[in-house]
């Protein structure tokens, strides 16, 4: 299994110059496993990834399974740039994805029509196809998915991959304090090889003025991951206000209190 980021950042890009080590595209991260890919949001790091996959396969049919958490900007902006989706009927993606708030197909759609965006998506030649998700546990090749819901304004999903090479759980955009999502966020981490976590805010950050926003800190990450068992951490989705040197101290910080925990990089990898 190999973990790959395309995107770290939250809520908005911030691409300035104290930012560029860890980086400033939002959400988007790929998990290879064999030659088989799964894509996890689609912000606009998933824009960089498609030019990177148009290199790779030159001209190749390609096809990946694509899983969106929910449908808040960040999560969803680097579709109408993905490269490959313009290619030809020949590439084919399955978007996977809870319609409790809406579809992937409608946000889709409606995100690329007027007076939003000039191009439509009818000119997305690639096939597409979409799944419903909601909690559970289903089968994907030769892998198991389990879904739960996190803490966040409209819903937001959690994934866990379990396959022969190792587990993979990746829970953004999650707040603590409630008993329901609390037990679910530990049971999705339980025992995973790598956990990827919100860590958005700064802990005095989140108690004096973010409560209620839907994200969490990094003493909460380390909470989770000793409570779960996880053998990795990795902090994500940081706060577009936090620059390199700030994400620094965070990590610094959160090693005192668990040894195997690193920041999101954009092109940052982990081989299992």
């Amino acid at each position: 299994m190999r973990i790959k980021f395309w995107g770290v950042r939250g809520s908005t890009p911030a691409p300035q110059p104290e930012n560029m080590r860890y980086g400033g595209n939002t959400s988007c991260v790929e998990v290879r496993i064999g030659e088989k890919i799964y894509i996890f949001d689609c912000g606009t790091g998933f824009r960089v990834l498609g030019n990177h996959l148009r290199r790779e396969f030159n001209g190749k049919p390609m096809f990946a399974h694509v899983f969106v958490s929910h449908f808040h900007w960040d999560h969803i902006q680097g579709m109408p740039f993905f490269a490959p989706l313009y290619d030809g009927p020949d590439n084919r993606f399955a978007f996977h994805s809870s319609n409790r708030t809406s579809t992937i197909q409608r946000v889709m759609q409606e995100q690329m029509a007027p007076p939003y965006f000039p191009v439509g998506l009818r000119d997305m030649k690639a096939r597409r196809d979409f799944y419903n998700l909601d909690e559970g546990r289903i089968q994907i090749d030769d892998l198991t998915l389990e879904t739960k819901w996190l803490n966040h304004p409209q819903g937001c999903l959690g994934f866990r991959l379990e396959t022969k090479e190792g587990i993979f759980v990746y829970a953004t955009d999650n707040e603590p304090g409630s008993p329901v999502f609390d037990a679910n966020v530990r049971k999705l981490a339980e025992g995973a090889d790598v956990l990827i976590y919100d860590a958005q805010y700064l802990p005095e950050e989140y108690e004096a003025r973010r409560r209620g926003w839907g994200h969490s800190h990094w003493r909460e990450a380390i909470k989770v991951v000793m409570e779960s068992g996880a053998k990795e951490l990795v902090l994500y989705h940081h706060d577009p206000e936090h620059d390199d040197a700030c994400i620094d101290g965070v990590v610094q910080e959160a090693r005192n209190h668990f040894a195997r925990v690193r920041a999101a990089a954009e092109g940052m990898e982990i081989v299992l």
